[in-house]
């Protein structure tokens, strides 16, 4: 999975004069419910994998430059520290509940993966074009 983050990492070195961060994270929050559904679909953990670990190492990027080409560089830090706090909490809160999800339905639990995948990617589908008017 790191060499795919590594490898994601440079596809978005090399794509970021032609797309947005916008753009890059649609396409690193599109990347895991795909790689999910092909190993629930096909049972193959290495397109999972690859998938997973590059739309992860998009991400790692566009978390940072995302909030600058909403909001501007002031007061970044702050900004950053506030976005941030609920993506901890369920950090840290992920383990229990999809531990207690894979108890009540095994490893159809991925689908619950696959939908929230979904549901990130169906968010940042509906924000606009950073300077794009309402």
């Amino acid at each position: 999975m790191g060499v795919a983050q590594v490898g994601g990492r440079l596809l978005e070195f090399v794509l970021q004069q032609q797309i947005s961060s916008l753009q890059s994270a649609r396409l690193a929050a599109a990347l895991h419910p795909i790689g999910t559904t092909a190993f629930l679909l096909l049972g193959t953990p290495a397109v999972f994998t690859v998938l997973h670990g590059a739309g992860n190492g998009i991400l790692t990027i566009a978390k940072g430059t995302l909030p600058v080409q909403f909001f501007g560089a002031p007061g970044y830090g702050l900004r950053q520290g506030l976005i941030m706090v609920p993506a901890r909490f369920a950090q840290a809160f992920a383990p229990l509940s999809f531990g207690l999800a894979l108890q009540a339905w095994g490893a159809q639990a991925l689908w619950l993966c696959v939908c929230l995948g979904l549901a990130c990617l169906a968010a940042l589908m509906a924000l606009p074009r950073p300077g794009a008017s309402p």
